[in-house]
């Protein structure tokens, strides 16, 4: 009789530390840590189609984005949609992209981030002349210039639409990793 109530106790504690370890890590993936799947070739070479990432959805709550991260962010003009980019122009900077390179304040970019690749000038926002940052948005690029909708085309992201930084690439395996 003392057994099977052992067996019980020990049965009824696995159950409940099981039921707070789902419930701990629902609430730290509700609110903490995010997942999405990359859906087009905008972000290669870095991000390439169907990587699956996880981001930290917390930081931009605590600091503001930082040049040359890649983010993710609700499109200004879905806000259904989340996108992925990275980080170029900052609040009240001025940007302009001529010759393949960002220019930030009239300064081209340096950083091996954003200066190891070639920046096309299309779209409306930025090319070939100075555009200023507004003081509440910022500048985003796809690594992938040629084939990326970004800040070029639709303006500025506001800072209310950024969801979280992305962090690791969790799937195919074999190109599992942290972002840089």
């Amino acid at each position: 009789m003392v057994k099977k109530d052992k067996r019980k106790n020990k049965t009824a504690d696995w159950f409940k530390s099981l039921v707070w370890a789902l419930a701990i890590a629902v609430l730290v993936r509700i609110f903490f840590i995010g997942n999405f799947k990359i859906p087009s070739t905008s972000m290669v070479p870095t991000l390439r189609v169907g990587d699956r990432l996880l981001s930290n959805n917390i930081i931009y709550k605590i600091r503001s984005p930082k040049r040359g991260e890649v983010v993710i962010f609700k499109y200004p003009e879905d806000p259904k949609r989340d996108f992925v980019k990275r980080m170029i122009g900052l609040p009240s900077e001025k940007v302009m992209i001529k010759d393949g390179k960002i220019f930030v304040n009239g300064e081209v970019v340096e950083g091996e981030r954003i200066s190891i690749r070639k920046y096309y000038s299309e779209g409306f926002y930025g090319n070939e002349e100075e555009i200023e940052v507004p003081p509440e948005g910022y500048y985003v690029l796809g690594d992938n210039s040629i084939n990326s909708r970004d800040s070029r085309y639709w303006g500025f992201v506001p800072k209310k639409n950024f969801v979280g930084k992305a962090l690791f690439i969790y799937w195919p395996p074999w190109r599992m990793g942290f972002i840089r």
